[in-house]
């Protein structure tokens, strides 16, 4: 049955977001319906809301959640209700070449619009009966949320739903950046641009993965102390350097073997190439604006044979890699409460992006009855 919710929007009308009621339809074929656990607030939400990421309005935000499956469409066979699931904003087909090759993250038939479910029929309602887009196929800043079976993926139960929502995205993205994308050898040295959620799970990626020197770069001063809380063994106040890419390649013995961009911005991308040594690779994480550029120098990828490479996702596979770092978290080597700063019920949720705009946040999260 149609449900009543409440739910984050944003409508492009000079207010960052409104917190609202619509109206959640039942999930048709091969689509579940979920109650809403906790949903992390991730900087691609507030991208949203100020253009970085172009999504038509209204639509309702939210792509990193966990929840428990309370309704079941037609054709579902993998999940019933009680399960305990977390959102991926990546729709994985099973079928494309990427899928069918180990990169489902870059799945091109799953879903080709980023704010409908596949086959862009609209599921949410404001209560003039007007649609909403939702984010990433998901809009899980909400109450309830209808989403296509393969943006979810089934966990087992245990694990606080606030904890696992931070897998759906900022975890994943991070620590992929590092496990999977980069695969990070033991005793390399690392730098990570942003200590952010997603930059501080870069930390604990390059920490897993054995790296003896992890340098994060940041303006914040709170945000570098919990860095180190986070596997970092050295911090940099990129707001008192007068050369950034100096100081870290005299700090670092002469470059860094990875160097991760987890800010989203064309300087910092050749800035963190430019802090590597020969054979490096910079591994750009952060989503950028659609206009900005990076320049790099030529020649250095002939002459010095470092690499540059994009991280879409941490290079996830959704059904592997989250019970993986579930598993990690499980086992006390995955931080994720010490992520969490702050909680909030979804009235406050003004509020949780002013914070997070202002940096006050690793992730802020809100939390459903």
């Amino acid at each position: 049955m149609q449900m009543r919710s409440k739910a984050v929007l944003f409508r492009a009308d000079g207010v960052t977001v409104h917190v609202e009621d619509i109206l959640v339809d039942p999930p048709g074929p091969h689509e579940v319906m979920i109650k809403v656990g906790a949903c992390g607030v991730c900087h691609s939400d507030l991208s949203v809301t100020n253009g970085t990421l172009p999504l038509p309005a209204p639509v309702i935000l939210g792509h990193e959640g966990a929840g428990v499956v309370c309704q079941v469409g037609a054709s579902v066979t993998d999940l019933k209700v009680g399960d305990h699931v977390i959102s991926s904003f990546v729709n994985t087909c099973g079928r494309c070449r990427y899928c069918t090759s180990g990169r489902p993250n870059l799945c091109d038939l799953g879903n080709t619009t980023p704010y409908t479910l596949p086959g862009a029929q609209p599921r949410t309602w404001d209560l003039n009966g007007q649609p909403l887009n939702v984010m990433g196929g998901c809009g899980v800043m909400a109450e309830y949320a209808t989403l296509h079976e393969n943006n979810v993926v089934k966990i087992r139960p245990g694990v606080p739903l606030d904890r696992c929502a931070l897998i759906g995205c900022g975890v994943m993205t991070g620590w992929g950046a590092a496990c999977n994308t980069a695969r990070v050898e033991p005793g390399s040295v690392c730098v990570v641009f942003g200590a952010g959620g997603v930059g501080l799970s870069a930390l604990q990626g390059c920490q897993i993965a054995g790296a003896t020197m992890i340098v994060a770069v940041d303006m914040l001063a709170s945000k570098l102390e919990l860095a180190k809380v986070f596997g970092a063994t050295h911090v940099i106040d990129a707001s008192k350097s007068e050369n950034i890419v100096k100081e870290l390649r005299k700090l670092t013995g002469g470059g860094a073997d990875y160097a991760f961009e987890c800010v989203g911005h064309g300087e910092i991308v050749a800035q963190a190439y430019g802090c590597l040594r020969k054979g490096g690779t910079a591994i750009v994480v952060g989503l950028a604006a659609p206009t900005d550029m990076t320049s790099l120098k030529t020649a250095t990828f002939a002459l010095e044979e470092k690499g540059i490479k994009g991280s879409y996702y941490g290079s996830t596979r959704p059904r592997i890699d989250f019970p993986r770092l579930l598993g990690l978290y499980e086992a006390g080597k995955l931080k994720l409460d010490e992520l969490i700063t702050q909680r909030y019920r979804i009235e406050d949720a003004p509020k949780a992006f002013e914070d997070l705009a202002q940096g006050r946040n690793a992730r802020g999260v809100i939390v459903f009855d």
